[in-house]
């Protein structure tokens, strides 16, 4: 069961997002201004996931923070706990009828065997396992949730009596990856194995990556990795990125329809692209200006 705890924080690391980043930017984590006439929301992309002692907080982000009555992430970290990630992980990520050595081709499955001890994984579905694979090289290197932003600035907000809004809930984000289609599972699968074993530069150390968004260097990477995804498995983007992305303009659409100030905090990979939040937000009308 140690393992099974392990296997379930590195699973709630992964299922918040920490993925990737987007954008152009000055030496500085990305932000932009959403406004009509009577309200403003902030978009931050965040990495959930960061090295203790990381320096990320900014005049502007602190100056946005401060206005907000509300703050909007992807789901409330606070409930994640291993053992609360552990059930849902049983109950969305494991498929007991068939072994996922059989899901896999031989070629990925020889390359999986020098990366994991593949027994220990067999009952997984192929989307739990590529989460799992895909956060080990960062938890062997201290990046923790306990450290990311969304964590840091849940707790923030909660002691300053500021109120905390969720796009989703945590059982949401386990059954959205479960929803996929066994081909787009393998094949997210298959993509994080051959990325473990010939790394791309967007992809390289945590610490690069780490180090990339703390500089604001997000059209480097973001783009490509945004790209990759929606040629290589356009169903695995549509779920992870457009199809959330959609519902979550939606909501801030309607919050827009009241007064005042808010900040969303969500994955920098949220903000990339013509499926982004920036971009969907001004193509509904709205001011939509880079400030970070």
């Amino acid at each position: 069961m140690d393992w099974m705890r392990r296997a379930a924080t590195a699973l709630a690391v992964v299922i918040w997002g920490w993925m990737g980043v987007a954008g152009v930017a000055s030496a500085a984590p990305a932000l932009w201004r959403v406004s009509d006439a009577d309200s403003e929301i902030y978009l931050f992309g965040t990495l959930h996931a960061l090295t203790p002692g990381a320096e990320w907080r900014t005049p502007a982000y602190d100056a946005a923070y401060a206005k907000a009555g509300a703050l909007w992430f992807e789901a409330d970290m606070e409930r994640g706990d291993p053992t609360t990630v552990a059930a849902i992980l049983e109950r969305y990520g494991y498929d007991t009828q068939h072994r996922l050595s059989e899901k896999l081709d031989a070629r990925d499955l020889k390359v999986l065997a020098r990366q994991a001890d593949v027994s220990r994984i067999e009952h997984l579905r192929p989307w739990a396992a590529a989460l799992m694979l895909s956060m080990q090289p960062a938890m062997t290197r201290g990046v923790t949730l306990e450290a990311g932003a969304d964590l840091t600035m849940t707790r923030a907000a909660r002691k300053g009596a500021k109120q905390v809004r969720t796009f989703e809930t945590l059982e949401d984000q386990a059954r959205m990856f479960a929803s996929l289609s066994e081909r787009a599972e393998v094949r997210y699968l298959s993509g994080v194995i051959r990325e473990r074993s010939q790394p791309r530069l967007a992809l390289r150390p945590p610490q690069s990556l780490e180090d990339a968004w703390l500089a604001g260097d997000l059209a480097r990477l973001g783009p490509g990795l945004v790209g990759e995804m929606k040629a290589e498995n356009p169903d695995f983007y549509d779920a992870l990125l457009k199809g959330r992305n959609l519902a979550w303009a939606e909501k801030l659409t309607e919050a827009m329809a009241g007064a005042g100030v808010e900040l969303v905090n969500v994955g920098a990979l949220h903000m990339v692209g013509d499926d982004g939040l920036p971009t969907l937000m001004a193509a509904r009308g709205f001011k939509v200006e880079r400030v970070q």
